[in-house]
């Protein structure tokens, strides 16, 4: 991998890591499509990147972090911590079937029509929202948002949709499902990457930690800018949008599919 196409790979990243259009889904097809071999770093890197978008998170909603620490009331940490069990038990028992199914563009596709063809229809489904405010969100309802994120396990899905629609079919507001995901994110993918760079550092080499640094830098950057518009965007319009463009995006990988330009 060189520097160019981890740039790339990072800035898909960014863009794609908040937004319910499946971060992992677009930078499979993007190694595909620049023919980046699919190697034991390959797939370190993808996840490892994710810590710049972390940062942003943190960055962007520092006060929600760092408050709990001031107070001594650490109820929001401890529902983000119910949250993540589901993702941190699936995701260590069922490992190495999600390394199989990164390497399939068709789960991708098929993945981005379905859950295109569910942001369709996501906004009319849910249309009485009661909680508000992160205060009101239980320790169920946490538990529950975390069972939603675990169906992002398939390629394609994206965390961001599952455990947005998690958060709305547990009654939050648009806006404060979002920012719930976002906090989710942080317990979550700091945990898949520790377990991937815990599996794979004996691989890593200096050159790797130079494209590892240069990629979470990207990805950080983007990723601020990408939640801002995100946020925004939705509260105005909702998430018709990002459905028409799942579903185009899924069709045309089907046909780049079954036309030979690109690996199942």
């Amino acid at each position: 991998m060189s520097i160019l196409e981890a740039i790339i790979i990072a800035v898909v990243e960014g863009i794609t890591e908040f937004l319910p259009i499946s971060s992992t889904g677009h930078m499979i097809i993007t190694e595909k499509l620049l023919n980046i071999p699919s190697t034991e770093f390959t797939k370190i890197f993808t996840v490892g990147i994710q810590l710049g978008a972390i940062l942003a998170v943190v960055v962007l909603y520092w006060k929600k972090f760092i408050e709990p620490i001031i107070t001594r009331n650490f109820t929001f940490y401890g529902k983000l911590i119910i949250a993540v069990i589901p993702a941190l038990l699936l995701g260590f028992i069922f490992s190495d079937k999600i390394d199989e199914l990164l390497e399939s563009s068709l789960t991708v596709a098929i993945s981005l029509i379905i859950g295109g063809i569910v942001l369709l229809f996501i906004d009319s489904v849910f249309k009485k929202p009661t909680v508000d405010t992160d205060e009101k969100i239980s320790y169920p309802n946490a538990f529950i948002i975390g069972l939603w994120q675990c169906i992002a396990m398939i390629p394609g899905v994206s965390r961001s949709a599952a455990s947005i629609i998690g958060g709305m079919q547990q009654k939050l507001t648009r806006k404060l499902a979002a920012e719930f995901s976002f906090f989710l994110a942080v317990p979550t993918m700091a945990a898949a990457t520790g377990y991937k760079l815990l599996k794979g550092y004996e691989t890593i080499t200096t050159e790797h930690v130079k494209l590892f640094i240069i990629g979470n830098i990207v990805a950080f950057i983007v990723a601020l800018l990408a939640i801002k518009f995100f946020i925004s965007y939705l509260q105005k319009y909702g998430f018709r949008l990002f459905g028409y463009y799942r579903i185009i995006a899924g069709i045309i990988l089907l046909v780049m599919i079954f036309t030979g330009y690109l690996a199942k």
